[in-house]
């Protein structure tokens, strides 16, 4: 079982706590955390997806994998924007 990890923001400092109550305290933005928590989203919706590859048809599965192919195109030119610095 996975432990999602919380980001919250207080008096201008991020506090990252996880489902043991353990924090650690680092500087980001608003921004952050919100782009943070979107990928923490994207992970459970993978989860969920692998979870449903069993009952599909094999039409379905092969619509989905040309979905998610080009959705990871996108991922991987964020990736390489992310490591740019750009």
């Amino acid at each position: 079982m996975r432990v999602r990890t919380n980001y919250q923001q207080a008096n201008g400092v991020i506090v990252r706590t996880t489902g043991t109550g353990a924090g650690l305290t680092m500087a980001a933005t608003g921004e952050l955390i919100r782009l943070i928590n979107y990928v923490d989203d994207i992970n459970t919706t993978l989860r969920r997806i692998s979870a449903s590859i069993p009952l599909m048809e094999v039409d379905e599965r092969k619509r989905l994998a040309e979905n998610i192919r080009s959705a990871s195109t996108n991922l991987n030119a964020v990736l390489a924007q992310l490591e740019k610095g750009q």
